[in-house]
């Protein structure tokens, strides 16, 4: 039983540091979303490229459709539309980028808790434990791969704009 918590500890942490606990690897999501405006949340590098705001609600989707098979739930009618990248509110001000926010940290939390629930309910057989465990980490490995995305995204912004910006 020991190792069990060992790992959801571990798990729990994993998921945290790719979130919103501090990590060696460098900035982690929230903390690459963190004093981003609207306006620089919603820039896009060009046509058909997804903005910072965009990516952002991704990671929400993603965490909800994680939560849904913790659950051995089927996905159900995520809150945002298209769900793989939803459109941007509109309108897109600083109002509906703080709401967004507070979404995708809503949806975190709720992630942990369903984390939480879901290992310490004993797994039928150890390959099922495997499979879960391995979604918990493709969830935190999910957070950072963005986290990097964004960092890029907001110096390619800042580069992009004319000096006397």
């Amino acid at each position: 039983m020991k190792k069990s918590n060992e790992t959801t500890e571990v798990l729990l942490h994993l998921v945290a540091q790719a979130y919103n606990q501090h990590a060696w690897h460098g900035p982690n999501l929230r903390s690459s979303l963190r004093g981003l405006t609207a306006e620089e949340a919603a820039w896009t590098p060009g046509p058909g490229r997804h903005s910072i705001w965009e990516l952002a609600l991704h990671c929400a989707y993603w965490k909800y459709v994680v939560i849904r098979k913790l659950e051995g739930r089927r996905r159900g009618t995520f809150a945002r539309s298209p769900s793989n990248f939803p459109h941007l509110p509109q309108p897109a001000d600083a109002t509906a980028w703080k709401a967004d926010l507070a979404f995708l940290d809503l949806t975190h939390r709720e992630l942990l808790e369903s984390i939480r629930k879901t290992l310490k309910r004993p797994a039928k057989e150890a390959s099922a434990r495997e499979k879960i465990q391995h979604l918990i980490e493709g969830v935190a490995c999910h957070d950072v791969y963005h986290a990097g995305q964004i960092r890029l995204l907001i110096r390619l912004r800042a580069s992009s704009l004319p000096s006397y910006c």
